[in-house]
């Protein structure tokens, strides 16, 4: 990934509504899941999550596909594990992240 499309995917996900979204979709794996069942499960009013697809999508975090007249979404896990590689490439140095490598079991203050 570049910093344009890291800085788009992070300021998607920096609102809570299309963070809980784009959870619910990597939970949910590649079958996804109907907006209006989105909708539902997170109480989002439809308007409002339309908004927050959009984001989501033109941030390519989830991609979508019709049938028949539902619209499924899903998390894109390739452009996810770009943005987990992409924060993380730098980590320790280039030493292996771990208990002892990063210091994860130290207190933080």
């Amino acid at each position: 990934m570049d910093t344009k499309e890291v800085l788009a995917a992070l300021s998607a996900i920096a609102q809570e509504s299309r963070l809980g979204i784009f959870r619910l979709l990597v939970q949910l794996g590649p079958e996804g899941m109907a907006a209006t069942k989105i909708a539902e499960q997170l109480d989002i009013a439809p308007s409002s999550l339309s908004f927050h697809l959009k984001e989501l999508t033109h941030a390519k975090l989830i991609t979508s596909r019709s049938e028949g007249r539902f619209v499924f979404y899903s998390a894109d896990i390739v452009v996810m594990n770009g943005l987990i590689g992409y924060l993380s490439e730098n980590c320790c140095g280039g030493v292996p992240c771990g208990p002892v490598g990063c210091g994860v079991n130290q207190a933080r203050s």
